[in-house]
């Protein structure tokens, strides 16, 4: 299970961000011919999409996949049949880019927060993070009766390996999410520091390096 959450952590905090980063929509639509080019924008400006992509929503669907897919029967279904957990692996990464989208999103319809509301928007999503992770460490019983069955070459017992797991999305998504405070917090001073130096050219005042 513990290799599993690592899974987890990668597709949500790791490859979501990096994916947004890389302005897959924007890539789509220079690759695409003219007629999937105005489908595509249309898709864009619609008002599901808005809805999808706002924050607030966002937010909410990284929570909700997360909370649902962890304590409920999903996960073990996922474990046992492939088509389910191709789908649960979708559904992460997925949330995580909308969850993304506001804060390093390039893409053309990102709503990009505003930087101090970007770093609150992170600041609440860390300690849910940690609940997760702290819930599924502090069960007294194995959640996933697949783990109890399974043949184990190596590795912890069943609940020994659960609570690794949570350890895992506790402290390493703390890690990830703190990384990610750190990056914006920076991101904000270099931008305060550019339009203060926009400022000084405009009075006429020296520009210091």
């Amino acid at each position: 299970f513990w290799v599993h959450m690592i899974q987890h952590l990668l597709l949500t905090l790791v490859a979501a961000p990096l994916v947004a980063l890389g302005a897959p929509v924007t890539l789509a639509l220079r690759a695409a011919s003219p007629p999937a080019r105005v489908r595509m924008v249309s898709v864009l400006h619609s008002r599901a999409l808005r809805l999808l992509g706002h924050p607030l929503t966002a937010w909410m669907t990284f929570a909700l996949v997360m909370w649902v897919s962890h304590f409920s029967p999903l996960f073990n279904l996922a474990l046992e049949n492939d088509i389910a957990h191709v789908i649960e692996h979708m559904a992460y990464l997925v949330a995580g880019l909308l969850f993304w989208w506001p804060v390093v999103g390039l893409d053309p319809g990102a709503k990009r927060l505003a930087h101090p509301i970007r770093i609150l928007y992170l600041v609440t999503a860390l300690p849910q993070q940690s609940w997760l992770g702290l819930a599924i460490y502090s069960s007294s019983r194995v959640l996933y009766g697949h783990y109890m069955v399974v043949e184990r070459a190596w590795g912890p017992a069943p609940l020994d390996d659960q609570r690794a797991a949570g350890i895992i999305m506790w402290v390493g998504g703390d890690f990830l999410f703190i990384v990610a405070l750190a990056l914006s917090i920076g991101a904000w001073a270099r931008a305060e520091r550019r339009e203060g130096e926009r400022v000084d050219r405009r009075l006429g005042r020296p520009v210091r390096g």
